[in-house]
């Protein structure tokens, strides 16, 4: 099951920008955690589609977004025809947003093919992205400024934003963090344990947590000194394995 199913996703409206070898389509959508934007790139050669990638974003990070594509179309129409000056990978502007636990990096360059704007979306150590050709970008500002102004702000920002927000600590040689999130079942915290390209997942339900915290509170009692781990009326189990809790957009 995809994290969108998970999630009992609607589809809310689609549009779609086309290129002599793309199309990109634009579907905003709804789950219990809020509306989001995903987008979706397709390769078209000889008839034939294929997908080729696919970004999501929270559509409370839209606005930011048309004001980021505002800017690099601005600077793209103020390029000359002839090869700009580059980085060594090919960059002429780049920027960067944050949303929760997604990072958003924005790079206008250039190859061989021509210029192009590709837009990276990185979620812990996965890393996806689309490339839109640069003469889109005046296409795709207007097409992110209709979706705002029918769908306005995302009706479950104020919900999301009194969740606390998300923390990790290192140990040793892992990472761990902590995110908490909402959905039809109620308020629960993912922990995800990272080391290397591994991820494992729980998700504890707001009810257990201070239980949680009460058996955590016994073990930080623990002295190596001794052999045994003196530790309180074990409570009742209250949380489960189950990743699907937490699943993203």
């Amino acid at each position: 099951m995809s994290g969108e199913d998970s999630f009992n996703t609607q589809d809310l409206q689609t549009k779609v920008l086309k290129s002599e070898y793309k199309r990109f389509y634009l579907d905003v959508k709804e789950n219990t955690r809020g509306r989001f934007l995903k987008i979706t790139e397709v390769l078209t050669v000889n008839t034939l589609s294929r997908t080729k990638n696919k970004i999501t974003m929270a559509l409370s990070s839209i606005e930011e977004f048309r004001d980021f594509l505002n800017m690099f179309a601005e600077f793209y129409n103020n390029l000359g025809p002839t090869p700009a000056t580059t980085t060594r990978d090919g960059k002429l502007k780049s920027e960067f947003m944050k949303k929760d636990d997604k990072r958003y990096f924005l790079d206008l360059k250039e190859n061989s093919r021509g210029r192009f704007l590709r837009v990276s979306q990185v979620v812990r150590y996965t890393r996806q992205h689309v490339a839109f050709p640069a003469i889109l970008l005046v296409e795709l500002r207007n097409t992110i400024n209709e979706i705002i102004e029918e769908f306005g702000p995302d009706d479950n920002i104020g919900v999301q934003s009194m969740l606390p927000k998300s923390r990790e600590c290192k140990v040793e040689q892992k990472k761990f963090y902590f995110d908490v999130g909402r959905n039809d079942r109620g308020v629960f915290l993912r922990l995800t344990e990272a080391k290397n390209n591994l991820r494992q997942n729980i998700t504890i339900p707001r009810s257990g947590w201070k239980t949680v915290r009460d058996v955590l509170s016994d073990f930080c009692n623990y002295d190596e000194g001794y052999s045994v781990m003196p530790i309180t009326d074990p409570p009742s189990p209250a949380f489960k394995d189950d990743s699907h809790d937490g699943a993203s957009f």
